[in-house]
């Protein structure tokens, strides 16, 4: 387990450099360029009970070509999925650039043998995916218990092999800045090719002095590894200004190698239609509504 010692978090500081780095104002070409970076890094996402072969067919179509006839608008990076939906999405895809990623590790609340959480990876890796959004136990972290959940990454890392691991944090869970960056640390230094804020699934998820003290981290384990890690932000993310707004954020804490869907994703439902209203707006002087954005 990592011996890393706990990092204090300058709560007034962070929340600070976070509100102003969010009020950078971005226009014209440089947010036409932020918009389409922006959807490339999308992972397009349903977790919903009621989800279906034939919403996930649908989502799967918007994913590829998110405003058809307007070829300039990329791809997302991945949708998302439960992992009995893996295989339909796996069968939509097929031929496009677009990823499939599965929540796995009994998602969201985490609690769950690590049998259960192995077994629930390994179909989600069968069915094809080609990411895996697992969650940690909040439970044992918050009672001390920070080998269980470290054990439980290197399990699961070691299971996925080449298949991308998203561990999820579930920040709005964890408490405090110390909280989370301990928990980011404590993924980074298991095995986890990208940290992720939250499920979608509880009152607070993603917000920007979190997604800014997990950079930190990132940051911080770089300088100390040479390796590389991504960030994904989720849950809330709903609005052209907010995404760009995290754009921001990681650009200004980790740097321009960090601007690509490999080592930055925004977990979204809706904010895809918000970006490509704001694209509209910008070629054809004015917003074409909703109504003329394919649903899934």
């Amino acid at each position: 387990m990592t011996t890393l010692a706990p990092v204090t978090v300058d709560a007034v500081m962070l929340e600070a450099r976070a509100a102003s780095l969010g009020k950078r104002s971005i226009k014209n070409e440089a947010k036409r360029v932020g918009i389409d970076l922006a959807i490339r890094c999308i992972d397009l996402t349903t977790l919903e009970g009621k989800d279906s072969e034939g919403r996930v067919r649908s989502l799967c179509a918007k994913a590829v070509s998110p405003r058809p006839g307007w070829p300039s608008i990329p791809s997302v990076a991945a949708v998302c999925v439960y992992p009995n939906l893996v295989a339909v999405a796996k069968d939509a895809l097929r031929g496009s650039s677009v990823r499939v990623a599965s929540v796995a590790t009994a998602f969201p609340s985490g609690l769950s043998a690590l049998e259960v959480k192995l077994a629930d990876t390994a179909a989600a890796i069968a069915a094809g995916a080609d990411e895996i959004d697992m969650v940690i136990d909040r439970g044992a972290f918050l009672s001390g218990d920070e080998r269980k959940v470290f054990d439980e990454i290197v399990a699961v890392k070691a299971l996925c092999g080449p298949v991308h691991l998203k561990v999820i944090l579930e920040t709005g869970e964890l408490g405090t800045y110390d909280n989370i960056r301990r928990a980011s640390d404590l993924a980074l230094e298991a095995g986890a090719d990208v940290i992720k804020t939250s499920t979608g699934k509880v009152g607070t998820n993603a917000t920007p002095p979190t997604a800014l003290v997990m950079c930190e981290a990132l940051r911080d384990f770089a300088r100390r590894t040479g390796e590389r890690r991504g960030l994904k932000v989720a849950g809330g993310v709903r609005t052209t200004k907010q995404a760009l707004a995290y754009l921001v954020i990681v650009k200004e804490t980790l740097g321009d190698a960090w601007l690509n869907p490999d080592l930055f994703r925004i977990g979204a439902s809706s904010l895809l239609d918000d970006l490509l209203m704001q694209v509209e707006k910008l070629e054809l002087g004015h917003y074409a509504g909703a109504d003329y954005i394919p649903k899934d």
